[in-house]
C-alpha cells in the first residue's frame, strides 16, 4: 500500500482481498466471534499509510470487509480517530444471503461496482465492501468518475477488463510469467533478476470511453508488456463472454498495444448486458482432513510403496471405523545413483478424509506410527500425522439479481438501495471466431509447447482453466488447429475422462481451456496435489509434442 501511495500519481487505490478459500478462512473467524469476518491485514496496512492517502487526495476502495463490511467501517473510523485523520468512511453490504442457504457457512453474492460509485459520488474517502466481484473495485470508480450510465456496457467492459488486469498485483508485471527466463536473454540475467526480485504493483490509466493503459510506477521492479497482460487477461476466465453483475465484458474483442516501454493500451473492448442472475459462492464445512508422506529411499521405490500401502490399508480396515475417503499418490522424485539422500528418495503420499475427526486422526496416526520399525528399509515420513483439520467445500449457486438488496451505506449513515438494473438472458454467439488457415506443412520437432507457447492457469471453484497465448501469427496458425480438446487430453492425462471446453479468442492469439472437475470440490478440500491449478499450465507447456521448425 505504501509503494502505491508514494510511488506517483494515483487517484483511486483498490485493494482485492478475497478469495473462495478466503472466505471459508473469514467464515471460520467469524464461528469465533462474530463482530471479526473481515481482513484485519488492510487495518494494519491503513494504520501505516492512512495519512499518506490523506495527505495525497487518495481515495481507497477495498473489499476487505469480507463478511463484515459494517464492522471494519467501524474499525477503520476508530483507527482514525485515534489517529486524529478526518476521513469519511461508506460500506457497501447487501451480499450476504446466508438466510437463502442455511446450510452453508458463508453465502455470498457477487456485487457490481453501482454502489461503490454511490458511496464515491457522496463523498466518501473510503469504501468497504464485501463480496463483490475483482472488477467491480475499478468498475465503481471508474463509472463515479465519468458519471457513467448502468447500461453505457462498452464503457463498462472496458472498466472490467482493466480490473481483471488488475486485481492479481504483480501477476501484471511479470510475476508468475511464463517467458520470465527470456528476459533474461532481453535485458541480461543481472538486470532481470532485479527486475523481478520485486515486481512492482501494476496500476491503470483509464480514459472516458473506456480504454485504459496498464501501466506501473516509475522506478519499481518488473515489466509491463503485451505478454504480461495477455497471461493475466486469461486468468481464471471461461468462454469469450466474461459475464459480470455490471456488464458483460466480451473478451474476444480486447485489443492490446504496446504503447511504449512498461505501457499496454487496452481497447475495442465490447459489452453486452449482464446476465439476470448473481453468483452466490458458497463455502460450507466438507469434515476432517488429514495426511501424511512416507519417504522411500533408494532402490525398490514400486515395492515399497506397495508395502507400506499394503500394511496402512490393513491397519485401516481392522480400526474401528475406516476413513471414507482414502487416496494415495506415489511421486517418483528419485533419481538412480543420486548425489543426495534427498535426490534418491521418492515420497508416497497418504490423504484421508471423513466426516469424524477422530477417524483421519487417531486411526491414521496409530496406523502410520506404529509401522514405524517394521515396514520398508529407511521407513520414515516427512512430519508426524496429527490430528484431523477441517476442511471446506466450495459451491457456486445463482439468484435473479432483483431479490437481492444491493446497498450503498454512505458516509452520513444514509442507506441507499441500488437499482438492479438492465439486464438480460445470454445467447450463444451465432458468429464464432474465425480461425486463421493452418500453417503449411514443413518439417517438425520434438519439442515442449513452452518454446513457442505461454500459459496461465487457475481455478474456478472445481473446474480448472488454462489460457495458452502465442506472440506470432505463424505461431497462432499453428496452435489454433493443434492444440484442440483431444490433443489437450493427450497432453494432460487427469483431464482424460473429464469435460473440457475451449473458446477462441483470436485477438489475443489465444486460446482459454476449461477442465471441469479437475480441482474436486474447490481449494479448501485439498482434493488434488495442486488444489488451485496454478502449475497446470506449466505442465502443459513442459509437454512434447511435434513443433514446426520454422517456429523454433
Amino acid at each position: 500500500m505504501r509503494e502505491m501511495l508514494a510511488g506517483g500519481e494515483l487517484d483511486v487505490l483498490t485493494g482485492d482481498y478475497l478469495a473462495e478459500l478466503t472466505m471459508l478462512i473469514l467464515g471460520r473467524d467469524r464461528l469465533k466471534d462474530p463482530g471479526r469476518g473481515y481482513a484485519k491485514t488492510f487495518l494494519r496496512q491503513l494504520e501505516e499509510c492512512l495519512g499518506l492517502a490523506r495527505e495525497r487526495g487518495v481515495r481507497i476502495v477495498a473489499n476487505a470487509g469480507g463478511l463484515n463490511p459494517a464492522g471494519l467501517a467501524d474499525a477503520v473510523r476508530e483507527l482514525a480517530g485515534r489517529l486524529g485523520i478526518d476521513v469519511r468512511v461508506a460500506h457497501v453490504e447487501g451480499d450476504d444471503l446466508r438466510d437463502r442457504f442455511p446450510h452453508a457457512l458463508t453465502a455470498n453474492a457477487y456485487l457490481g461496482g453501482a454502489g461503490i460509485a454511490a458511496c464515491l459520488d457522496a463523498g466518501a474517502d473510503i469504501v468497504l465492501t464485501g463480496r463483490v466481484t475483482d472488477a467491480a473495485l475499478v468498475t465503481g470508480p471508474a463509472a463515479a468518475h465519468f458519471g457513467w450510465g448502468p447500461t453505457e456496457y462498452d464503457r463498462l467492459a472496458g472498466a472490467v477488463v482493466a480490473g481483471h488486469v488488475l486485481e492479481c498485483g504483480s501477476q501484471a508485471t511479470g510475476g508468475n510469467y511464463a517467458f520470465f527466463a527470456e528476459q533474461g536473454a532481453k535485458h541480461g540475467a543481472k538486470r532481470t533478476a532485479e527486475l523481478l526480485r520485486h515486481p512492482g504493483y501494476p496500476l491503470a490509466e483509464i480514459h472516458e470511453d473506456g480504454s485504459s493503459v496498464i501501466t506501473k510506477h516509475d522506478r519499481t521492479g518488473g515489466f509491463v508488456d503485451v505478454g504480461t497482460v495477455t497471461a493475466q487477461l486469461l486468468y481464471e476466465t471461461q468462454g469469450a463472454r466474461y459475464a459480470g453483475p455490471d456488464v458483460t465484458a466480451r473478451l474476444d474483442t480486447v485489443a492490446l498495444t504496446q504503447e511504449g516501454p512498461d505501457r499496454v493500451r487496452v481497447d475495442g473492448v465490447r459489452g453486452e448486458a449482464p446476465p439476470p442472475t448473481l453468483k452466490v459462492g458458497l463455502n460450507r464445512l466438507g469434515g476432517f482432513r488429514n495426511e501424511v508422506v512416507f519417504v522411500l529411499t533408494g532402490l525398490d521405490i514400486e515395492a515399497k510403496a506397495a508395502l507400506a500401502r499394503a500394511q496402512i490399508e490393513d491397519a485401516l480396515d481392522r480400526a474401528k471405523s475406516r476413513p471414507a475417503d482414502v487416496r494415495w499418490e506415489l511421486v517418483r522424485t528419485d533419481r538412480p545413483d543420486a548425489p543426495t539422500e534427498e535426490c534418491a528418495s521418492a515420497l508416497l503420499r497418504l490423504v484421508v478424509r471423513d466426516a469424524d475427526a477422530d477417524t483421519v486422526g487417531r486411526t491414521l496416526s496409530g496406523a502410520a506410527i506404529e509401522l514405524a520399525l517394521a515396514s520398508y528399509p529407511g521407513f520414515h515420513v516427512t512430519a508426524p500425522p496429527g490430528k484431523g483439520s477441517p476442511y471446506g467445500v466450495f459451491e457456486a449457486a445463482y439468484v435473479e439479481r432483483d431479490t437481492v438488496e444491493h446497498i450503498a451505506v454512505l458516509p452520513d449513515g444514509e442507506r441507499r438501495t441500488i437499482p438492479s438494473g438492465a439486464h438480460t438472458r445470454l445467447l450463444e454467439d451465432p458468429h464464432p471466431p474465425a480461425l486463421p488457415p493452418p500453417l503449411p506443412a514443413g518439417p517438425t520437432r520434438r519439442a515442449p509447447l513452452g518454446l513457442v507457447a505461454g500459459a496461465r492457469s487457475g481455478d474456478k471453484g472445481g473446474d480448472a482453466n488454462v489460457g495458452v497465448w502465442v506472440r506470432s501469427d505463424d505461431a497462432w496458425r499453428w496452435l489454433a488447429h493443434e492444440l484442440t480438446v483431444e490433443r489437450l487430453r493427450e497432453l494432460l492425462p487427469e483431464a482424460a475422462g473429464l469435460r473440457v471446453v475451449r473458446h477462441d479468442l483470436p485477438n489475443l492469439r489465444a486460446l482459454n481451456f476449461v477442465v471441469e472437475g479437475l480441482l474436486g470440490e474447490g481449494v479448501a478440500a485439498q482434493a488434488r496435489f495442486d488444489p488451485q491449478a496454478k502449475g497446470l499450465g506449466e505442465w502443459l507447456r513442459a509437454r512434447h509434442l511435434d513443433i514446426p521448425e520454422v517456429l523454433l
